[in-house]
């Protein structure tokens, strides 16, 4: 064989393993990314599934409104409000009324 065939030879070689090293670290950099991407699907499920529930909860006008109360201090007409503040020790708990 010819010095020149080999050298193409050697080329061609050297061409196909630079092409297939470079699929190879693509390849993984991708399954890298389908890793991370599987991972934030399944928190995204889980929290649409989340919200989903707390949407169910809040469709029905007495969680809402209990909610409401909760976090507000809301209170209806005529409805008497009362605040517990816990005490240290054997002291008694103090409460607070408004009207």
């Amino acid at each position: 064989m010819k010095p020149w065939h080999i050298a193409i030879l050697v080329l061609l070689i050297a061409l196909f393993g630079w092409v297939g090293w470079n699929l190879y670290e693509e390849r993984r950099e991708l399954s890298g990314d389908l890793r991370e991407l599987s991972e934030k699907v399944t928190a995204l499920k889980t929290e649409n599934e989340s919200l989903s529930e707390r949407i169910e909860y809040f469709a029905h006008s007495e969680n809402l409104l209990k909610e409401l109360k909760s976090q507000f201090n809301y209170r209806s007409e005529g409805e008497k409000l009362i605040i517990l503040v816990p005490g240290t020790g054997s002291e008694a708990t103090g409460t607070a009324t408004s009207t």
